[in-house]
């Protein structure tokens, strides 16, 4: 038996909530972001040092359940004499989960742009930075945008797993709501379309993106290739 009816104020609960599942996506976006051009960096570097550690990085993060990275991220810290933080664990974790997927989207990228690009810059006496920088990623950032955009998707949907750790998402107060009204359907079904309201922009945006970038790709086609600046 429900001890309140799904109204009006559960409702702005889950919306207040909902909160902090954008600020997590957004922090797994700008930090994975970040660790994600590291990355990238290391996978294209001359090194096979750089390479190898890069690709461990990623093999790890890519090939175990981020449930499974985030139970370490937060009861992991506890060893080493921390006090478990959820919002702390929850953003490291997906901060170093995203930097994994990043970094492939960003290598891929990276290596689409044609290889003469990296041959004009060294006759210039560009080394491997300052051609990365002034010369590679100029191009490569029109060709990142679709899927990482489509990538933020995938993140919003998958902060419900931060839950978990108790840190009050959007999905921990689906929980605790239906806890209460015991209408799961209602409750559920309302989260759904949160969800889909945050995914869907997204989605169609990455598409957009997509259809823009491909039309720049043929057009290019068309033309010599021109060292970027």
């Amino acid at each position: 038996m429900s001890l309140r009816d799904f109204g009006p104020n559960e409702l702005i609960f889950l919306l207040m909530a909902t909160r902090w599942t954008i600020l997590l996506a957004l922090i797994g976006f700008a930090g994975g972001g970040v660790i994600g051009l590291v990355i990238a960096a290391l996978r294209v570097a001359p090194l096979p040092a750089l390479r190898w550690l890069a690709g461990g990085y990623i093999q790890f993060f890519m090939g175990t359940p981020i449930l499974i990275q985030l139970f370490m991220a937060y009861y992991g810290s506890s060893l080493l004499g921390f006090r478990p933080d959820p919002w702390v664990s929850a953003a490291l974790t997906f901060s170093l989960n995203g930097g994994a997927f990043f970094g492939e989207i960003f290598r891929g990228s990276i290596e689409a742009v044609p290889k003469g690009q990296w041959e004009a810059a060294t006759a210039l006496g560009f080394r491997f930075l300052p051609t990365l920088r002034l010369v590679i990623l100029p191009q490569a950032v029109k060709l990142m945008l679709p899927p990482t955009v489509g990538f933020m998707v995938q993140i919003v949907k998958t902060t419900s797993v931060a839950s978990l750790i108790g840190l009050t998402e959007l999905a921990r107060a689906a929980t605790q709501v239906n806890t209460v009204t015991f209408q799961p359907v209602l409750v559920f079904g309302t989260v759904s379309v949160i969800y889909f309201m945050l995914c869907w922009p997204l989605s169609l945006y990455a598409g957009y993106l997509e259809r823009k970038v491909g039309q720049g790709l043929r057009v290019r086609t068309k033309q010599p290739l021109l060292l970027a600046g």
